[in-house]
This record gives C-alpha cells, structure tokens and sequence, in this order.
C-alpha cells in the first residue's frame, strides 16, 4: 500500500489517527502519576514518552492540545511534579481505563484500582504495582506551534527498579517484568529479550 498526504487528509478521522499513531512502532506503555496541591492524585497512561539525556537525566513526553481533559498537564505545571511508571502484563487492563475521560474530581487510582505509592518528600504518587517507578521535576514546557502540542521535559530525581531487573552495567531488562509496549492507541505487546549486542565500534565490524 502507498498513501500520499491528500489521501491521509481524505481519510477518516480514526483511521487516520490509528494509521499514523501506529508508524513509530512499539512504544512504552508509561502511566504519569500526578497530584493537584491540594493533593488530590490523577493517573494517566501515556505511549510518547522519550530519552532526552543521561547527564543531567532527562525524559520528556509529548502533550497534546490542552482541552477539557489534560489533568495530567495541568498537575505538572502547577506542581512541577511527576511520575513515570512501566506497566507491566498483570495490570493491563486497569492501566488502560485509566485513559478514559474521567471527571475531574475522581481519581484513576481509585476507578482503576490501582495503589499509589507516596515517597517521603515527593508530591506526585508513584504506581506500587510498577516495577520501575520514575520521579520527576520538570524543567521546561516547550511549545510546538505547528499543532498546538508541546514537548514536556522533565529531569529525573528518583528511580525504583526491581532488583530481578537490573543488570551490571546498568542496563535494564525488562522481559524480566513482563513490561508492555504500545503500538497506536490501543495494540499491547509484551516486551521479550531477542539478542544483546556489543557497544558498535568501526573497528569490530563483524562480516555481515
């Protein structure tokens, strides 16, 4: 199949958006743990979080148009606080009805039954049944004209990860946590380990 631009636009809304969301392939299934300051706490998956850097450690996801919904972002921007948790297989399902548009006043947690985990000082409830729990402090809100979306970068304070996931040299593997990927919207993977490979040097180019 080959589609050119003037047929994505002549496309349906839905099909449209389940095409092009699926084009990044697999993606991390992340829930954002947030609270208001009042303390009243949000939980909502995300599958468009990414790297930014490792010194500092920085990870940045992106948000779309800020509508009705978006209580997430509004969370972080007047908190400044976040969490990212990798979901893992047992909670599928709870962790995505999270993403649908619940009143402001209920809490994911609460509807999705789902524990949240407060650490000492941070204001932004981790999820207990993550095996790798991300804290976060944003840094900077970057807006992106183009489409009214904006990429969220936030620098990383804290880190739970399951011992059983941990290798030696830092690595994580997380076949080990039967953590998920996201393709599109609503398509769920289970993460498995197919090969690791030396770091890529010119001088060990092996004989393809």
């Amino acid at each position: 199949m080959h589609f050119n631009a003037d047929q994505l636009k002549e496309m349906s809304r839905f099909y449209r958006a389940n095409l092009v969301n699926s084009l990044s392939g697999f993606k991390p299934a992340v829930l954002a743990g947030t609270a208001d300051k009042q303390g009243k706490t949000n939980l909502a998956l995300f599958s468009n979080i990414f790297h930014v850097g490792a010194d500092p450690a920085l990870m940045g996801y992106v948000q779309r148009p800020v509508g009705e919904s978006g209580h997430s972002f509004r969370n972080i921007e007047s908190t400044g606080r976040y969490t990212f948790n990798l979901v893992p297989e047992q909670i599928l399902e709870r962790a995505h009805f999270t993403s649908a548009r619940f009143d402001p006043g209920q809490s994911e947690f609460d509807t999705c039954q789902l524990q949240p985990f407060w650490l000492a000082g941070f204001k932004a409830p981790f999820v207990a049944e993550s095996p790798v729990k991300i804290g976060l402090t944003l840094a900077d809100i970057i807006p992106y004209p183009r489409n009214g979306t904006y990429f969220v970068i936030g620098q990383v304070t804290d880190i739970l990860v399951e011992d059983s996931l941990l290798l030696e040299d830092g690595n994580l593997e997380l076949s080990r946590g039967s953590l998920l990927s996201v393709v599109g919207l609503e398509q769920y993977y289970r993460a498995t380990s197919a090969r690791k490979m030396s770091y890529a040097r010119v001088e060990n180019l092996p004989d393809f």
